[in-house]
């Protein structure tokens, strides 16, 4: 198991295990939040209490950004569209993880919406 928290504690997530693999994304959203994703199915994952965070949406409406209402970190982000068995933790709010045992993979959010690692 491994937990997510915002920075004043407030805002609490878990799932089964810790990433072997995240991403980071060069969108204009992801560039900005510095984030680093962790890839999970919501089925995977235990969400805050509703209420707790509030919720960025933005350009094509896909993805809310979820962060804290009280320190004001992006925790997570969920998919809007219902059909997606996909959302992400931004794993810099998981504490104690072993960054040398992680990949860290480059996405290029901004213009061709691929994998730019090998």
């Amino acid at each position: 198991m491994v937990e997510a928290s915002c920075h004043c504690g407030a805002v609490r997530l878990s799932a089964a295990s810790a990433p072997r693999e995240v991403t980071e994304c060069n969108c204009s959203i992801c560039r900005r939040l510095g984030a680093r994703w962790a890839y999970y199915s919501p089925t995977e994952v235990t969400l805050p209490k509703a209420g707790a965070t509030q919720p960025y949406v933005w350009g094509d409406r896909m993805l809310a950004f979820h962060r804290c209402k009280s320190c004001g970190v992006t925790t997570h982000w969920q998919s809007l569209d219902g059909s997606k068995d996909r959302m992400a933790i931004n794993a810099r709010t998981m504490g104690d993880l072993d960054w040398d045992k992680i990949k860290i993979r480059q996405f290029d959010g901004a213009t061709t919406w691929e994998y730019v690692d090998a």
